[in-house]
């Protein structure tokens, strides 16, 4: 038993932990000296030794306290400020990160086939009918390329017989018969390059090799395989070992299901990374050596219990922890071997060409399953032409450091599912790049069906404008929001209105500053605020931000008058959209509302603001 006396208790030395800066610090460390070492130092002047005794004391102190502010704020997305942080927050919410979206568009492929008399009926040569397969190449005007992504065949049918394509009489005989048919059918194309990459991997092996692609804004990685023949698969992690594969349906029913989905093992397997810095894209593969057994790495339970009966001694053995990694729970790591990696490269909003600018065929890849004659074969392939009937949509730009932050606290409460009007917005904004993009998407109920949701999108052409979504990226967002949203749940996507508006002001500038210059300050302040960008589905003016934001401009005595004007599509030549929306009666205690599922655009800044001074 120890017996403490009062000569051994030591007086508890009280500190303060609130200091935060240098001159705190100081002062903390300078009454913490003189009461506890009167009698050591008693000049703490600046300069002296005591002085600097406390001087590098209170650095220290200031610099871990700065740095440890600094990382906690770093731990918040509100707060963070270093892009890497920001981008490793986004991942661990379960965004993924990619660079330029490419754009999509349905592409109409017209073929001159001749004729041929089927009993009474006559129709296109069944034969001379060819199939153009997945990855051909076409090209607009400003040389953009896009890729067909799925195979057409112009011989498919539907239940009755009838081919699925559209056909019209392009030549006709003496006697009036139909001698030559149009043929086209519709397919969906995306924009981008197609780049085949090859990359030789050392014998050294590594866990979580990685690999960084050679070319900026990757939508698509198409394909990656090994000198063995081992496909690698795309995952979301690591630890997903198995991916669903779409065959060819050859049952009866392949008329009413093309594909049959499989469940099939993904040994070999990567995950896709994107930075925001380069917009480079990097694949990390996994952990596990394949040709090593996980028994061997994995030791025996046995040797880990307690000794069984009729044992007398514990087996002797070893345990290393990272060697549990290389297990092949992760996924296997290329070793020794060259990868040939096939993606798709490319996107922007330039990539959104206009209608009937897709005209010309890049690279088509045309094979015929009826086996026609050499000449026939000839003349239909020399016939081939493209154009797209509608703009192309979805292309935008790399998205953004500060939009990466705004998607991650949405994203932190998301599940493997759609319940909330915050999953549906989530999870558009989440949609695969190589599907196009989704510029702006609002979200409201349908008073008709309560089960039912009302989602509005719009997407923006090459010159930033707001357009119509086209059918394609619509069917593109159905299909991937069906594989999210509850069963008894529908969404309705519909197009958002579009609301073009102008602003003619009037303000009172001070005589002694020069009107033009003052007016021009203003002009693009309203430019500055009312850029698209800025905007949401749903989102109202406040007259009041608008009024506050010249007033304060330098010169500016009094804001006279701030109104809104509709701008409507007159002519061909406008670029306006024909939404007419009365936008006075639309305006209450100073705040402009737009209509359900609409947006305000000021289409054309440099003319559609205007103001005058007095």
């Amino acid at each position: 038993m120890t017996n403490n006396t009062k000569k051994d208790l030591k007086p508890i030395r009280k500190r303060s932990f609130l200091n935060k800066d240098f001159n705190d610090f100081r002062s903390q460390l300078l009454d913490y000296a003189k009461v506890h070492f009167p009698d050591r130092i008693q000049d703490f002047s600046e300069s002296s030794l005591g002085g600097l005794f406390l001087d590098m004391a209170s650095y220290v102190g200031d610099t871990m306290s700065f740095y440890l502010d600094h990382q906690f704020r770093e731990l918040d997305p509100e707060t963070a400020v270093e892009r890497l942080n920001i981008e490793r927050l986004a991942r661990n919410a379960g965004i993924k990160i990619e660079g330029a979206a490419p754009a999509v568009v349905g592409v109409t492929f017209i073929i001159k086939v001749p004729s041929e008399k089927q009993g009474l009926v006559y129709q296109p040569q069944t034969t001379a009918l060819p199939t153009i397969k997945r990855n051909s190449t076409v090209a607009s005007d400003n040389d953009i390329t896009f890729s067909l992504v799925e195979d057409i065949d112009f011989s498919e049918t539907n239940e009755q017989g009838k081919l699925l394509a559209d056909l019209k009489v392009f030549e006709s005989n003496t006697d009036g018969s139909p001698k030559t048919y149009l043929v086209s059918r519709v397919g969906q194309c995306v924009s981008g390059e197609r780049v085949i990459e090859t990359v030789v991997i050392p014998d050294t092996f590594l866990p979580f090799r990685t690999t960084t692609l050679s070319n900026a804004d990757v939508s698509e990685v198409i394909d990656v395989r090994d000198l063995e023949g081992n496909i690698y698969y795309e995952v979301d992690s690591l630890s997903q070992d198995t991916v669903f594969k779409a065959t060819s349906n050859l049952a009866d029913d392949n008329k009413v299901v093309g594909d049959s989905l499989s469940i099939i093992p993904a040994p070999y397997r990567f995950v896709k990374e994107t930075t925001t810095t380069t917009g480079l894209t990097t694949l990390r593969f996994g952990s596990g050596r394949s040709d090593t057994l996980d028994g061997d790495i994995i030791p025996d339970p046995s040797d880990l219990a307690l000794p069984l009966f009729g044992r007398r001694t514990f087996s002797k053995f070893t345990i290393d922890p990272s060697s549990l990694l290389k297990t092949k729970t992760l996924g296997i790591s290329p070793t020794g071997t060259t990868l040939t990696i096939q993606y798709r490269s490319g996107g922007g909003l330039d990539n959104n060409v206009s209608s009937e600018s897709i005209l010309t065929t890049s690279e088509l890849t045309v094979i015929f399953p009826g086996a026609p004659s050499a000449r026939v074969a000839g003349n239909v392939r020399a016939s081939f032409a493209v154009v797209n009937e509608q703009p192309a949509a979805g292309g935008e730009d790399a998205i953004t450091i500060e939009e990466i932050r705004a998607k991650i606290g949405s994203a932190r409460n998301m599940q493997n599912r759609i319940v909330t009007k915050q999953d549906l917005l989530a999870r558009i904004y989440m949609m695969p790049s190589n599907f196009g993009r989704v510029f702006r998407a609002g979200v409201s109920k349908n008073s008709r069906n309560p089960l039912a949701t009302n989602l509005y999108i719009t997407n923006r052409d090459a010159s930033g404008y707001l357009i119509i979504s086209p059918d394609t990226l619509k069917k593109n967002l159905t299909r991937f929001l069906n594989e999210f949203r509850l069963v008894s749940d529908a969404i309705d996507i519909l197009d958002a209105k579009i609301v073009n508006i102008g602003i003619d002001f009037e303000i009172v500038v001070d005589p002694n500053f020069n009107a033009e210059s003052v007016m021009s300050k203003a002009i693009d302040k309203l430019i500055s605020y009312m850029n698209i960008e800025n905007f949401q589905i749903g989102q109202p003016i406040r007259v009041s931000d608008l009024n506050n934001l010249v007033y304060n401009i330098p010169g500016v005595v009094s804001v006279i008058d701030i109104k809104f004007v509709n701008k409507v599509k007159t002519d061909d030549d406008s670029n306006y959209s024909n939404v007419i929306y009365n936008l006075s009666n639309n305006t209450r205690k100073g705040i402009l509302y737009p209509p359900e599922g609409g947006i305000f655009e000021v289409k054309n800044l440099d003319i559609d603001i205007r103001g005058t001074a007095s």
